[in-house]
């Protein structure tokens, strides 16, 4: 474009949102190129994390420390991921994305660098907080992307980046498997985690927020929709500007004037009537984490399978959910964009599948289950926070995101324990419990169906 017409585009869009922020000229392309540049930050997150995770217990036992306090390093990360997970995402409500995405990258990459030096198990486990604090890069990415793009093609967006992610994750354990093999390999591997960091801080430094503002959600649109939509909704842009207006001066803002306003928006998530979307999300949560919990040693005493079988039927489905990932644009189509009945659709499919992996009596059956489940929970993990925002409000999308994350920290924390109980009486137990969980989802989602199909029918109204 020549320089003329994008200034008079931009003088005609300040004059429109009132003065209160630039929207930038030729947005769609914009907020095309700032969705791609965020899959990319998805994938290096879980690729410098997978490099390092798979090596840390093996790393902590070479320090010298015994399986018991192990344990307990590990259970402290997951602890403070449950209490921090809610406060960094209503942090980035009010702060912005920018700079709570950045501070998130930042201190992992310093929690990184710490494990680096990790001599003793006390170093070990100090390079753990930061991180258990802060790593919670991929959750406000999401609620990033959630302010980018439409409700209409949300699904597919946080679909495409899972799998971007996933991908990271898959290569990420190959790759510091092979550093492993190196004279301090762990250190170098723990170096590496941290510097790929701090290239992800840069990339989200250096993309184009004024161009790729958060108020332009109706114009990243998909691409198999007839590509990007150009009309703009006034209402939506004057409260978008407003809002940027508050965001810029929340960052100045006093951290305990911060703090009380972090503290008011999770009373109002507490109040809400999402009770019902969590306690689904938690609930099928601790079910797939029941049916991971004790895969490889049933297989081993169920079928006499080795330990290198489970472990390439794990990366198979690992695969097949990325795969999933990137189809959920043409399945979300073919359900009329209801994410309800997708996901009821899918929790259903779940529940019949790991009752196949129960009753189980041949290896084919355990292959086909694990192949179909691939796609069912990928599908389902990302319908169910579409649901959050969806009733919830994209107001407050960090909020209902780390509120999220935090019930799947919970049933993170319960899981083996359940696991542990039910394998006192049969391999079979741990999955046989997470039948009768999704079964409980499934009631509740069934029972709560008027709410859900009423924000469903408003939503596409909305389009």
């Amino acid at each position: 474009r020549r320089p003329g017409a994008a200034g008079r585009m931009e003088e005609a869009e300040e004059d429109e949102e009132g003065g209160g922020g630039r929207r930038a000229a030729g947005s769609p392309a914009a907020s095309a190129r700032f969705v791609r540049c965020l899959y990319a930050v998805g994938f290096l997150d879980l690729f410098g994390v997978s490099l390092v995770v798979p090596l840390m217990n093996l790393h902590i036992k070479s320090l010298g420390a015994s399986h018991t306090v192990a344990g307990i390093i590990g259970s402290l990360y997951g602890v403070m991921q449950l209490f921090s997970s809610t406060f960094v995402g209503c942090w980035s409500d009010i702060v912005g994305r920018r700079y709570s995405l950045l501070a998130c990258i930042l201190l992992s990459a310093l929690g990184y660098f710490l494990l680096g030096n990790s001599t003793t198990v006390f170093l070990f486990a100090i390079s753990r907080v930061p991180v258990g604090i802060f790593k919670h890069t991929l959750s406000i990415s999401k609620a990033l992307l959630s302010d980018l793009v439409s409700e209409r093609d949300r699904p597919l967006v946080m679909g495409r980046f899972n799998a971007a992610s996933s991908v990271g994750f898959i290569l990420g354990p190959v790759v510091g498997g092979y550093l492993a093999e190196l004279e301090g390999g762990f250190y170098q591997t723990s170096f590496i985690c941290a510097s790929i960091f701090l290239l992800n801080g840069g990339l989200v430094w250096m993309l184009p927020w004024s161009e790729g503002d958060t108020g332009n959600r109706d114009h990243y649109q998909d691409k198999g929709t007839n590509s990007f939509s150009a009309k703009s909704n006034h209402n939506l842009h004057l409260k978008s500007a407003s809002s940027r207006a508050v965001t810029n001066g929340c960052v100045f803002q006093s951290p305990w004037i911060q703090a009380a306003t972090v503290l008011k928006k999770i009373k109002g998530i507490a109040c809400s009537n999402l009770w019902d979307v969590f306690l689904v999300r938690f609930l099928m949560s601790v079910a797939i984490l029941l049916y991971y919990s004790n895969f490889t040693l049933a297989l081993e005493e169920r079928f006499g399978v080795k330990p290198l079988f489970a472990g390439y039927l794990t990366s198979y489905s690992s695969a097949l959910g990325v795969l999933a990932g990137f189809l959920l644009g043409p399945i979300t189509r073919l359900y009329g964009h209801n994410t309800y009945r997708l996901l009821l659709h899918s929790s259903t499919f779940t529940c019949l599948l790991i009752l196949l992996y129960t009753s189980a009596l041949h290896m084919w059956m355990v292959i086909l289950s694990s192949t179909f489940l691939a796609f069912s929970t990928t599908i389902g993990r990302t319908c169910i926070i579409d649901l959050e925002l969806t009733i919830g409000g994209n107001e407050a999308s960090g909020t209902l995101l780390g509120v999220g994350q935090s019930v799947t920290s919970v049933g993170r924390i319960i899981a083996p324990l359940l696991s542990g109980i039910a394998q006192e009486f049969s391999p079979c137990g741990p999955p046989s419990l997470a039948v009768g969980l999704a079964l409980v989802a499934i009631v509740i989602m069934n029972a709560n169906k008027q709410k859900y199909r009423s924000h469903g029918t408003v939503k596409l109204k909305n389009q």
